[in-house]
């Protein structure tokens, strides 16, 4: 398959566990937007046609003056899955692949944008990036009493952008709408409630979500960083530049403001 591929990015949330009060996708990273990264990534990839950006509907005007021409923006719904359905209507008719990204994963990498395109233009309907579980994971009970411990090696955490035929995922989606199916977590699962086969591209690391103060600070230390910008800490504090973890420091006496935060502007607020 080898038409138009279109980039689906959801950037809707309220970022309520963030604490940023403002959207999570104006929330700043290293002086940029969220949103700002993830865009970067598929307006400059060669495999990727064009891009819809979907936002929370009262940032819409500010979303649209910082993205310009770079893509369309379009309100998003009360769900991810309604935004994602208003971002599909906003994609161009001949676009026959479609990739969904969520904003919230501002440092997609472009080999994993190419895995995905390369597995749909071979055949696959659904295809999603994955990262193996490395942690030990346990079932547990109402009470929080373990029941099982639960073989890991089959178990995958998964990623985005996950990549479909559009005409698949407009099914699903239909489909999703009439069984009123709302607790899916991804677009693949509702492919996989279909019956249809989703095929696994390796992910990477890199590609965090963002969804808590923790998370924005590892972003920091994972997106590269232009000179003289401080890595914020969770707490508010200054980790510690990597040549100095020698140095006797107490970081709790380093207080630094808060994570950067921009305003529905784009600007510093």
């Amino acid at each position: 398959m080898a038409g138009r591929v279109a980039a689906v990015i959801v950037a809707a949330g309220s970022g309520e566990r963030l604490g940023a009060g403002m959207p999570k996708a104006l929330v700043s990273l290293h002086g940029r937007p969220l949103l700002d990264w993830a865009l970067d990534a598929f307006t400059g990839h060669p495999d990727i046609d064009t891009v819809v950006v979907v936002a929370p509907a009262d940032a819409v005007p500010a979303v649209r003056a910082r993205v310009g021409h770079r893509a369309r923006v379009v309100a998003g719904g009360a769900s991810r899955q309604r935004s994602v359905d208003f971002g599909l209507a906003a994609v161009e008719p001949d676009v026959e692949l479609v990739l969904v990204h969520d904003a919230a994963r501002p440092l997609v990498e472009a080999p994993v944008i190419s895995a995905v395109v390369a597995r749909l233009r071979q055949g696959d309907q659904a295809v999603i990036p994955v990262l193996p579980v490395t942690d030990t994971v346990k079932r547990v009970d109402p009470a929080g009493r373990v029941v099982a411990t639960v073989d890991r090696t089959e178990l995958r955490a998964v990623q985005t952008p996950q990549g479909f035929s559009r005409a698949v995922l407009l099914a699903a989606h239909r489909a999703a709408e009439q069984r009123s199916l709302t607790e899916v977590t991804d677009d693949a699962g509702l492919l996989e409630a279909l019956g249809v086969a989703v095929q696994t591209v390796p992910g990477a690391e890199s590609c965090l979500k963002i969804t808590t103060p923790y998370d924005l600070w590892l972003a920091h230390r994972v997106a590269p960083e232009p000179d003289g910008v401080p890595v914020p800490d969770p707490a508010g504090r200054t980790a510690p530049d990597p040549a100095d973890l020698d140095a006797p420091t107490n970081p709790a006496d380093q207080a630094v403001p808060e994570p950067a935060v921009l305003s529905e502007s784009g600007r510093p607020a």
